[in-house]
């Protein structure tokens, strides 16, 4: 039974979150507009009833009560036009709404992680109800849906209800159905029993006629029952077993309603029409009234748009590259299996090239498939720009460039947090505090914020740019050497200082504020883009604003090597690294005054680092004539690597180093995991940025 309700609750958050991003975008766009589209309007009904509906099935009881009062409200504009909300309200409407959406936010983090959910809800309640009532005008006009239900209730007593319900003169034969006492939310229901009716029959009318949309047709169903109405006898009779098999009925009754009398005739029609009334205008494609004719025509539309897509959960994936991991390992072992050295075996060799060639083919449709773009983690810092501005009184925009970049969808959650920090930065610390400020450096008055994303191959380089003030360098020196980071003798350069602001405890922050100046920012950034093996870079020119680069592998599970020997030992270098490879002579070495090395390469010098000299390695070549040197560059880093051999290339499967060796910080020389061979024998990956870290430290 639990793995059936996790599913439903998975299946739950994954569409409640999904729904409540697509409310903040609509939001965002409305704000800017001062006002909601017809299109937005219905949009934000459907996104607030389908939160309500599934909700109360989940029997969160909070999350449904909010979720229906703005579906109220919503009815409402919906009913009479965006013009029935004053401007002066407006401001209030947009602020209630995102207030609503941090709600839902806080509720389902809590159902996420197992606490119990809010019993407080008076104060959004009613700020929500205090709306409706401004947007009504007066209080007492409330909900003109209810009271044209309720004229048309009394056009007959309960005790002949198949009259109350004889609604058209050609659907005679009927079906009353009572739902169980005080099980809540009956209009629900009784529009899921129709849901079932059309199974059996389309042709079909019912009373009350919208159940779907109106919340207050409930009371009406407990007092009175639900009635279906069909055009012949055989119709309801083929029906009956939908009714039986229906959630929470109680009891149901076939009905034959006498053909009605034409004064009748006439009271029934304008029961009939207030009972439509609000139909046309609530959805363009609802406009033929019978109640449950129109419900398919949505439903229809939106299963074709699911149809494509399907939501599998992430450790599946996980699974799936797993096993294609062990594949690619288990091909290379039967390639170059020692057993088939000096054998010239034609068709075995083609036939492992073949091979070859569809492992490449599932390992990148098993990546492709993890890929997600980077546009939901974009399209959040928007509310977070709106959020700011409004609280620090700054005029600034969000420009998004390339939001449709993909990547793995382990690294999008691991960046939402580090770029979060940095757009908060660059709104606190970067945009200047007034516009005249800026309107004096010739600037626009508004701030601009740009989230940039592209793809370079095998990284992908996501930018936070702001048009502020920049970063004070002389400023955060002083700190530095405050705090005793800096050295006050020391010659640093710009960017060696603005890597200061990256360390932890730094902040330049005078004074705490609701979002910075806490000392966790930058430094925490760092840490996480980091464990996804990619790293931050700051740039600045004072006046002109600052960017912030985060360079983040596509993945991190299989990636093409080369392998190189330092004595028995071997060595993974990333493809995308490696610039060339060379032979030396002695003569082409050049000494520092340090006595490093540098080799000239294409009028540059880049030092040359020894793995063997690194590592502490017993064997090895020592002469640089007998070695050969791998010219590589990552980041701000070019150097050369010098070893032994060159083994050839080889797609590699990375995994990770176990805990007890990651404790003696074999991160910090450059060691970012192992790999299993063909052969069996491990090969350590080596990460070139932290191979330059550490000569250069040791050196």
């Amino acid at each position: 039974m639990g793995s059936g309700n996790d599913s439903i609750l998975d299946m739950y958050l994954y569409e409640t979150n999904t729904l409540l991003e697509q409310l903040d975008g609509i939001l965002l766009t409305a704000e800017q507009a001062d006002t909601f589209s017809e299109d937005s309007v219905n949009e934000i009904f459907r996104i607030m009833h389908t939160i309500k509906g599934s909700s109360a099935m989940m029997e969160f009881s909070s999350l449904m009560t909010v979720a229906h009062r703005i579906e109220d409200m919503f009815f409402i504009v919906r009913e009479k036009g965006m013009d029935v909300v004053p401007e002066a309200t407006r401001p209030d409407l947009f602020d209630m709404l995102f207030q609503a959406v941090d709600f839902f936010r806080g509720e389902i983090e809590k159902v996420e992680n197992d606490e119990p959910l809010s019993q407080s809800i008076d104060h959004i309640v009613n700020k929500i109800n205090s709306l409706i009532d401004k947007i009504q005008g007066n209080p007492t006009s409330s909900e003109p849906e209810p009271a044209a239900e309720a004229e048309s209730a009394p056009a007959a007593p309960a005790e002949s209800a198949p009259a109350v319900g004889v609604v058209d003169q050609d659907y005679l034969f009927g079906i009353h159905v009572y739902f169980d006492e005080g099980s809540g939310m009956e209009n629900l229901r009784a529009f899921m029993l129709t849901n079932s009716v059309k199974d059996y029959c389309s042709d079909f009318i019912c009373f009350p006629a919208n159940v779907e949309t109106d919340p207050s047709t409930s009371d009406i169903i407990a007092d009175q029952g639900f009635l279906v109405w069909f055009r012949t006898a055989e119709e309801r009779n083929a029906a009956i077993p939908a009714v039986q098999a229906g959630a929470s009925v109680r009891e149901y009754q076939p009905v034959d309603a006498p053909k009605p009398a034409p004064a009748h005739d006439d009271d029934a029609k304008p029961a009939q029409a207030q009972a439509d009334a609000p139909k046309p205008s609530q959805d363009a494609p609802k406009a033929d009234a019978p109640a449950s004719k129109p419900a398919p025509a949505p439903a229809a539309g939106q299963q074709h748009a699911k149809e494509s897509l399907i939501s599998v959960n992430l450790s599946k994936l996980d699974q799936l590259l797993a096993v294609v991991s062990e594949i690619v390992i288990t091909e290379s072992m039967v390639t170059a299996s020692p057993d088939l050295k000096g054998l010239r075996l034609d068709n075995f060799t083609k036939s492992a090239r073949d091979l070859r060639k569809l492992t490449d083919d599932l390992q990148d449709v098993s990546m492709s498939l993890r890929m997600v773009p980077v546009s939901g983690t974009f399209q959040k810092m928007n509310r977070i720009v709106r959020d700011m501005s409004k609280k620090l009184g700054k005029k600034a925009k969000l420009t998004l460039i390339g939001e449709d970049t993909e990547v793995d969808k382990t690294i999008v959650d691991a960046i939402g947090d580090p770029i979060m920090h940095i757009v908060r930065n660059s709104m606190d610390h970067g945009l200047e505090e007034n516009e005249a400020d800026r309107i004096a450096a010739g600037k626009d008055p508004v701030g601009e914020v740009i989230l940039s994303a592209r793809h370079t191959g095998s990284e992908v380089i996501i930018e936070i740019k702001d048009d502020g003030q920049g970063v004070d360098t002389q400023a955060v020196l002083n700190k530095a050497i405050r705090q005793g980071l800096a050295a006050p003798d020391h010659e640093y350069s710009q960017k060696e200082i603005l890597n200061f602001l990256m360390m932890p405890g730094f902040s330049t922050n005078t004074e705490v504020t609701e979002y910075s100046g806490r000392g966790v920012g930058m430094d925490v950034v760092k840490k996480n883009v980091a464990d996804v093996g990619g790293t931050v870079s700051i740039s600045s020119e004072w006046g002109k604003g600052m960017t912030t680069t985060l360079k983040i592998p596509l993945t991190m599970a299989i990636m093409d090597g080369m392998e190189v020997s330092v004595g028995k030992s071997m060595f993974t270098i990333p493809i995308n690294s490696i610039q060339s490879s060379l032979k030396v002579s002695a003569e082409d070495v050049i000494h520092d005054p340090a006595q490093g090395e540098m080799v000239k390469i294409r009028d540059n010098f880049y030092p040359i680092i020894r793995a063997k000299e690194l590592f502490c390695m017993e064997q090895g070549c020592d002469n640089i004539e007998d070695g050969i040197l791998m010219w590589v560059e990552s980041g701000e880093h070019s150097y050369c690597l010098f070893v032994d051999e060159l083994l050839g290339e080889q797609q590699i499967v990375v995994k990770p180093l176990p805990n007890y060796v990651n404790g003696f910080g074999v991160k910090n020389y450059g060691i970012t995991g192992c790999s299993i061979l063909g052969d069996g024998s491990i090969s350590i990956i080596l990460d070139v940025i932290n191979v330059y870290t550490a000569a250069h430290n040791a050196f």
